[in-house]
């Protein structure tokens, strides 16, 4: 009996709607196994989900890890990423929006030189190389055996203000539009037969029993407890606290952050800027979609409150005013003393912005402005099992579907 076959007869509880949670859901039901998705909100996918750039990650961020862990991790979950919606959604790479590639440019204020960027960048460049090799549609159609190309000073120049930004490079990453991910993967989770959802629940605890785990849920003040087959444990913000019911403690500190980022579409008739990510420390990110939809994050504007609570506050997901405009003219204008096409950016004339926010998790007791903080490794990641109940941490939106094939593929082995 093959171990497709033998799962036919399990019921699953996946804890938490968010992406991980929705990439768990589908693998487990697409291999025959019943679903049961729970989730606080009134519906899936609408929190930290969608509140962020959708980068799909190849490494070239995490320089602080020389070790190249990171970086190894971000290759697997990028490379698993097209292939996971191509075989659960039915749906090719290329039907998907990505961004413009990312430049990632070095600031005068990194925490790496230029040689060092350059050096970790050929090392990283050789992983991806032999990682992708005969996997192209892996990554969304793109080449990954191009290395990376510094810009001329002329080039770099146009674009970047030479006091701020030291060198320039090209590279193939990009980012899919979060939104539209969002919304396929949604319907793709309420339409499977072997997926029940119930929402507006709020979960409590878990705990083991003889032959499965336990779990105590509340919708308004009715409680109720089920028992699973399996549980797994996706949820975000609450994912640690959950752990500990089940006796399980991290035994390392934890963060907490609430970041928010600006999107707009571009006005017409204006240069557009490239997608580029600054490195390495607490600076930020320009990234371009093909629709015009342009989405900016600036480090010390958009990160507004840190917890290290086993549950974070509940942060709002839109900032009130004044906090907003905060938000958006700060992000502006820091990135516009940077970004030359940003000078000329008015706010107040921008059609479809929004300013939109989600909690990050992450293992690490300081931010990103110090360059040992943990933050800086995302290696120490992904599911994490104890008999029949399973613990996963995505570290990253990367690394999501990636992780959601392997929690199936253990459950379905474990029956």
């Amino acid at each position: 009996m093959n171990p497709s076959e033998r799962s036919l007869n399990l019921t699953v509880a996946v804890l938490g709607g968010g992406l991980q949670g929705c990439c768990i859901a589908l693998a487990l039901a697409n291999r025959g196994q019943d679903v049961v998705l729970f989730d606080r909100q009134s519906d899936i996918l609408t929190r930290t989900a969608v509140a962020n750039e959708g980068k799909v990650h190849l490494g070239w961020m995490y320089a602080a890890d020389p070790s190249m862990s990171t970086a190894r991790v971000m290759i697997e979950g990028a490379l698993a990423f097209a292939p996971f919606l191509e075989r659960h959604l039915g749906a090719s790479p290329e039907s998907f929006t990505t961004s413009e590639p990312a430049a990632y440019a070095v600031h005068r204020e990194s925490q790496h030189g230029v040689c060092e960027v350059k050096a970790y960048f050929a090392a990283l460049h050789s992983l991806i190389a032999e990682a992708s090799a005969g996997r192209r549609d892996d990554y969304f159609g793109r080449d990954l055996s191009l290395a990376p190309r510094q810009w001329s000073d002329v080039e770099s120049l146009a674009a970047f203000d030479p006091s701020d930004v030291l060198a320039v490079f090209d590279t193939p990453e990009v980012a899919i539009d979060p939104i539209e991910l969002a919304s396929r993967l949604r319907a793709a989770v309420v339409a499977h037969p072997r997926i029940d959802m119930r929402l507006e629940h709020e979960v409590e605890s878990a705990s083991e029993n003889r032959d499965g785990v336990t779990v105590a849920t509340r919708m308004g003040e009715a409680r109720r407890k089920e028992r699973f087959d399996h549980v797994v444990n996706a949820l975000w913000d609450g994912r640690i606290a959950l752990d500990r019911t089940m006796g399980r403690d991290p035994g390392r500190a934890w963060i907490h952050r609430l970041k928010y980022g600006v999107s707009f579409t571009w006005p017409e008739n204006r240069p557009r800027p490239p997608s580029v990510t600054f490195i390495s420390g607490p600076f930020g990110e320009v990234v371009s979609y093909p629709d015009m939809t342009t989405y900016l994050t600036w480090y010390p504007s958009c990160v507004l409150d840190y917890s290290r609570a086993i549950v974070p506050p509940t942060w709002a997901t839109h900032p009130d005013e004044p906090f907003r405009s905060k938000v958006v003219d700060d992000t502006i204008s820091s990135l516009g003393a940077i970004v030359r096409a940003l000078r000329r950016i008015e706010p107040d004339g921008l059609q479809d912005l929004r300013v939109k926010g989600g909690t990050i998790v992450a293992w690490g007791e300081t931010d990103i402005d110090d360059p040992e903080s943990e933050l800086h490794k995302r290696y120490e990641i992904g599911v994490h099992s104890w008999g029949r109940y399973h613990s996963v941490d995505p570290g990253k939106l990367t690394m999501a579907p990636f992780f959601a094939e392997i929690c199936a593929d253990r459950i379905a082995r474990i029956g």
